[in-house]
């Protein structure tokens, strides 16, 4: 896991009023490519806070809180880009990628009209993680591999990076982030742990004990770029955290200690990655069975982006602020009812049952 990060400490302070401002450097045009979803939204409110000007380019078709000055063009990142031939920014941000063709065209019609250029990629581009540590000078891999599930992903996110870098060359910011969880998460894959846990009793704990978890808040994650932006940086950044290696076990008290108040729970550990596999249960974000094509897949190192000022909030905030979410109308009743967990209340029972008869079973014999 990434080190030296003692000296990091004081940068890292929840709250810290040395990273709200944009002291003495001019505000900003900023573009962003997507902006309704998960970090469009964020990354809007935090440039706006900070003294920039914003404008968003998508479909128009998702609602999102945002403040009262955010320009809008509307568009598809496949093909109708007609409000992007005019126009120039000092710094485009390209959340809504996944396919190389899309950040070919809108990079290369941007170009020579925008400054610098960021594209959110994924550590996704070094899958199978076949190692512990991988840092950006591991090459991406460029060519899917059939035999492999997930590999389509991560070889798309790379070729969408070469793409920008042709378009922008020594002139982009390539952002690789981990699992990245907070409010707002479109994917709704870590709001299962704060709901399940609130509501208390027996809870299916996946993997090991000591199986490490990494995860990036969203708001700092988004707030980090935007920093990056005012500072004209470039390069490859892995953005992960917390900043201390985390295992499963950790993560699970920390969320069971957010959450002071809720009903009593009861962790289960089922340790047995064969056994989650054969009910389909191949994560439970933040959590991958460590092992094969995601050996090292929570060992990333993101040394490079906490030297340029990468902060990480408290877990408990990350938990409390992302129930706080799930409860809101910012999510909707429908949703709420048809979450799409990976594990629902009926599976979860069915596998903690035969788990507990395998161990009687063992016990008893």
């Amino acid at each position: 896991m990434p080190t030296g990060r003692n000296s990091q400490k004081k940068s890292a302070a929840a709250g810290d009023l040395s990273v709200k401002k944009t002291g003495s450097k001019p505000p900003l045009h900023i573009l962003i490519l997507g902006g309704t979803g998960f970090l469009g939204p964020h990354e809007a409110r935090y440039a706006v806070d900070r003294g920039h000007t914003v404008t968003l380019f998508n479909r128009g078709g998702q609602q999102a809180n945002l403040p009262t000055g955010v320009r809008h063009l509307r568009g598809d990142r496949n093909g109708q880009l007609d409000s992007l031939k005019t126009g120039s920014w000092d710094a485009v941000i390209d959340n809504s990628a996944t396919e190389p063709a899309w950040v070919r065209m809108s990079a290369g019609l941007l170009r020579g009209r925008a400054k610098l250029y960021m594209y959110v990629s994924s550590t996704g581009v070094y899958f199978p993680y076949l190692s512990n540590r991988i840092d950006e000078s591991v090459k991406p891999v460029l060519v899917e591999d059939p035999a492999k599930a997930g590999s389509s992903f991560g070889v798309r996110k790379a070729n969408s990076e070469t793409e920008a870098e042709k378009a922008f060359p020594g002139k982009t910011i390539i952002v690789r982030p981990h699992y990245i969880i907070g409010p707002g998460d479109t994917t709704y894959r870590f709001p299962y742990w704060p709901q399940r846990v609130e509501r208390g009793g027996e809870v299916l704990a996946p993997g090991r004990r000591t199986d490490l978890v990494q995860f990036v808040d969203v708001r700092d994650l988004t707030e980090w770029m935007i920093r990056m932006i005012e500072e004209a940086a470039t390069g490859i950044y892995n953005v992960a955290g917390p900043r201390s290696p985390m295992s499963m076990a950790e993560f699970l008290a920390e969320v069971q200690v957010s959450l002071i108040g809720s009903n009593p729970t009861r962790f289960t550990w089922v340790d047995d990655y064969d056994f989650l596999g054969r009910y389909g249960l191949v994560e439970v974000v933040p959590w991958v069975p460590l092992r094969g094509d995601h050996l090292g897949s929570a060992s990333v190192n993101f040394d490079k982006a906490l030297e340029r000022g990468l902060t990480h909030r408290p877990l408990g905030q990350t938990v409390r602020d992302t129930l706080a979410w799930w409860k809101s109308n910012a999510v909707t009743a429908e949703r709420k009812a048809n979450p799409g967990f990976v594990l629902t209340s009926e599976k979860e029972a069915e596998m903690l049952a035969a788990w507990n008869a395998r161990q009687a079973a063992v016990t008893d014999g």
